[in-house]
């Protein structure tokens, strides 16, 4: 039995890690006035029929503090390059020059950075529900072994270790927060 409770606390920090890691994935998308290679993440684009990540069809070089400039390795790519920034709405409209394309980023106005705020807040929310699901799975493991034969003792201790790791990856999620919002609101 104690290897099974070892185990279902074992799940429950796996699954709250990734739920953390795609917390952090999802924050680098969002601009805090910078350029940012990041930013470009998670767009895709139409590489001879196929969606290609464009990390893996273009050269991307930060050219200053407001500038991403993107090479694509095949000149044909230029154009697919383009339309995929557009389609992806990350707020910045590309600049091509027939060689490469420019990402010049605006400078955030202060409703702008409310609103990018607001979104990461939105962000520490979806992924506390998340951390929040898997203990609540956690727990309903618990309930299943203690129903088996598990002691009320040893099924309270297990309950208290999963609302422990819960507690500490929430408190993660906020820094995180709080330092995202931090650096958005910075002039």
């Amino acid at each position: 039995m104690e290897d099974d409770v070892a185990f279902i606390l074992e799940e429950a920090k796996d699954g709250m890690k990734k739920g953390i890691s795609h917390f952090e994935s999802e924050l680098t998308k969002i601009r805090a006035g910078k350029a940012s290679p990041d930013m470009l993440n998670g767009i895709m684009v139409d590489y001879y029929g196929s969606p290609t990540p464009i990390q893996q069809v273009a050269n991307i070089n930060v050219v200053d503090v407001r500038t991403l400039s993107l090479q694509p390795w095949e000149k044909s790519t230029l154009q697919a390059v383009e339309k995929a920034i557009m389609a992806a709405n990350i707020g910045v409209t590309p600049q091509n020059d027939g060689q490469l394309i420019r990402l010049f980023m605006p400078p955030l106005t202060e409703e702008r950075r409310r609103d990018l705020v607001k979104r990461v807040s939105a962000e520490g929310e979806q992924a506390k529900i998340v951390i929040r699901n898997v203990r609540r799975e956690a727990i309903e493991q618990v309930k299943k072994l203690q129903k088996d034969g598990l002691s009320k003792d040893a099924a309270k201790e297990a309950e208290d270790q999963v609302q422990s790791i819960t507690d500490a990856h929430i408190a993660l999620i906020e820094r995180h927060c709080a330092t995202k919002e931090k650096e958005i609101m910075v002039v």
